[in-house]
C-alpha cells in the first residue's frame, strides 16, 4: 500500500513553543511544517523592509524543492497581510488580500462593519496625525486613539483631554513610521476603493470608548462561505481597563448571547466578504442594556489561546488553521481534552519605566518545580535578571507583561 505524502506546510515566524503545539493536532504525522522567516522578522524588528520580506519569501517558497500545499501563520501585522500576497502567486486557496485588509486596516473595517452592524459598532473618526492644528479633537472626549494599523496596542492611546490628545499625537507622529511604511507597500498590491486609497497608511482612527462589560473573544473559520465560531474565549483586562491580564475558556457569558455573537459574527463576515480563512473577533457585552459592541476582527486564529484549546478540547486550535488551509472543513472542538477549563494569565506591571532594572526572576528551576506542583501549569517568563523592562517587547502604552500563566 503507498504511503501517503506528507503535507508541506510553512508556517510564519515558527517558533519552538507553537511548533510543539503544531505537532498536537491531530494526524500531525501527515504534516510537516516548514520555518517561513525567523520570528524575530515579523514580529518585533524595529522596521520591516517589506519589499525584502517578501522577496525573500519568495526565495525560500521557489527554492522548495516539493509541493508547497499551504502557508499558514498566527502573528499580527505585517505577515497576516504578507501570506495571501504569497498565496496568490504560489495559487493557493485562502482570503483575498482586499478582504484581509477589510479586518486589518481599522478605518476601512469600521466602514465596512457600520454597514452590516450599525447598532454594534462605536463612533469613530480618520485622523491625520500630521495635520497642522492638533487642537481639535475628532469625537467627545475621552475616545481611543489608535493607527489604522499597528499591533499589540501599540501606539494606541487612551486620551481624556486636549493634553493627551496632543501627546498621544506626538507619540504617533515618532513611532508611526513602523507600521505605516511597511502598509504602504503592502497595500500597493491591493485592489482599493478611491476613500481607503486616500487615507492610506499614515492615517490613525479617533474611537468611542467601548471597554465597559464583559469582553470576548469568538474564535472561528470561513470555507466556501460558510462561518462557524467553534469557541468563545471570556478576555479579563486589568485596573486600567485597557491591558488584557487574563483569558477564560470557555466563556462564562449566558447562551442566548453566544447565539447573538454569532450571528453578528456572520453578518459582519458576509459584509468584509472574508472567506477559506481562521478568524477571531473581539465583542463586548453590556449586561446593563443587554448590547454588543464589536471591538475588532482578525483574519487568523489567537496564538495566545491555542494553549487553552489545548487543554479544555484536548488539540490545539492550530489544527482548524491547518484545515482551512487545506481545504478540508475542521471537526472541531475536538472534545478530547483533561481540564473542563482553562486560563492564561499575564501578571503585569503598572506606571513603571523602560529602563527599570530587573533585579530578580525566578530561575529554570523553581518554574519547573511550579509546573510540577500544578498539573497542566506552563510558565513562560519575559523578563530575566539584569534586564531593562523596555528589552522584552510584551507591552503596550500603559504596562509590562512580565510573563505567560
Amino acid at each position: 500500500m503507498r504511503q501517503e505524502r506528507k503535507r508541506n506546510i510553512f508556517v510564519t515566524g515558527l517558533d519552538p513553543f507553537n511548533l510543539r503545539l503544531l505537532h498536537s493536532v491531530r494526524h500531525a504525522e501527515r504534516y510537516a511544517f516548514h520555518t517561513l522567516y525567523e520570528r524575530q522578522q515579523i514580529t518585533y524588528a524595529k522596521s520591516f523592509d517589506m519589499a525584502a520580506l517578501l522577496d525573500e519569501g519568495r526565495r525560500v517558497l521557489r527554492a522548495f524543492d516539493r509541493t508547497v500545499d499551504a502557508i499558514v501563520g498566527y502573528w499580527d501585522f505585517p505577515s497576516i497581510l504578507m501570506i495571501p500576497i504569497l498565496r496568490r502567486e504560489l495559487g493557493l486557496p485562502g482570503p483575498s488580500l482586499e478582504s484581509v485588509l477589510r479586518c486589518q486596516h481599522k478605518y476601512w473595517s469600521r466602514l465596512e462593519q457600520a454597514k452590516a452592524l450599525p447598532d454594534q459598532v462605536p463612533r469613530f473618526a480618520l485622523v491625520d496625525p500630521f495635520e497642522d492644528d492638533p487642537a481639535a479633537p475628532p469625537l467627545s472626549f475621552p475616545f481611543w486613539l489608535k493607527p489604522v494599523t499597528a499591533h499589540s496596542s501599540l501606539l494606541g492611546f487612551l486620551v481624556k483631554d486636549v493634553s493627551e490628545y496632543r501627546h498621544a499625537l506626538a507619540e504617533t507622529r515618532a513611532g508611526i513610521h513602523r507600521f505605516a511604511r511597511p502598509l504602504d507597500v503592502l497595500m500597493e498590491y491591493a485592489d482599493l476603493p478611491a476613500e481607503i486609497a486616500e487615507a492610506g497608511a499614515w492615517k490613525c482612527i479617533a474611537e468611542e470608548i467601548i471597554s465597559a462589560g464583559r469582553q470576548c473573544t469568538l474564535e472561528g473559520y470561513v470555507l466556501n462561505g460558510e462561518a462557524e465560531v467553534y469557541g468563545i474565549v471570556d478576555s479579563i483586562r486589568g485596573p486600567n481597563r485597557s491591558s488584557l491580564e487574563r483569558y477564560e475558556y470557555p466563556s462564562a457569558l449566558p447562551d442566548p448571547v453566544k447565539a447573538r455573537l454569532r450571528a453578528s459574527a456572520a453578518k459582519v463576515l458576509g459584509q468584509i466578504g472574508l472567506d477559506d480563512t481562521p478568524f477571531n473577533m473581539e465583542f463586548f457585552y453590556h449586561a446593563a442594556d443587554d448590547s454588543l459592541a464589536l471591538l475588532e476582527i482578525n483574519a487568523r486564529i489567537s496564538k495566545s489561546h491555542s494553549p487553552l484549546f489545548d487543554k479544555v478540547e484536548g488539540v490545539p486550535h492550530k489544527e482548524v488553521m491547518i484545515d482551512v488551509a487545506l481545504g478540508r472543513k475542521p471537526d472541531y472542538p475536538a472534545r478530547q481534552g483533561a481540564f473542563r477549563y482553562a486560563a492564561k494569565f499575564m501578571p503585569r506591571l503598572y506606571g513603571h519605566s523602560a529602563d527599570e532594572i530587573v533585579t530578580h526572576a525566578p530561575s529554570k528551576p523553581e518554574i519547573q518545580a511550579l509546573e510540577e506542583q500544578y498539573p497542566g501549569t506552563e510558565i513562560q517568563l519575559h523578563i530575566e535578571e539584569g534586564m531593562q523592562l523596555g528589552e522584552d517587547h510584551h507591552y503596550d502604552e500603559y504596562s509590562y507583561e512580565l510573563g505567560a500563566i
